[in-house]
């Protein structure tokens, strides 16, 4: 006779379920909750007053987070042009080892690529090395 474990799978679906929810999700939510409160029976102000405070530093953690992925590939974008003329090498997407002059530099998907005169493309996570190809590297 085989025993199992009741509730043991439900718990971590839902685990997993609110865990894939995203911000913008989550609000929506939210503000669903807060607009469909029976009249008769509303919540007491303190707790309506947490729930909205919580709305607003869940907006304002967003925010911060975009502005800050958007200041990362700044930075690389503009480290990345840094490079154009230089030899290089790293893996590509497939990770394929790359090598060779830096010809440009793109933005593709929010990823920074360098590409590389033989036709290559280099994603500039994937840079391991900077050097002087006149020097017989």
């Amino acid at each position: 006779m085989e025993i199992t474990e009741l509730g043991s799978g439900s718990a971590s679906n839902t685990t997993n379920r609110f865990s894939d929810l995203s911000s913008d999700e989550f609000m929506r939510i939210m503000f669903t909750e807060l607009s469909n409160q029976n009249p008769l029976d509303p919540q007491d102000s303190q707790q309506l007053m947490e729930q909205i405070s919580s709305l607003r530093s869940i907006e304002s953690d967003v925010q911060l987070v975009a502005q800050l992925e958007q200041l990362v590939q700044q930075n690389q974008l503009a480290s990345a042009g840094s490079l154009v003329g230089k030899s290089v090498s790293g893996l590509d997407e497939g990770f394929h080892a790359v090598n060779g002059r830096v010809q440009s530099v793109s933005v593709e998907d929010g990823t920074v690529f360098l590409n590389i005169e033989s036709g290559e493309r280099l994603p500039f996570d994937n840079l391991e090395e900077i050097y002087d190809d006149t020097l017989g590297h």
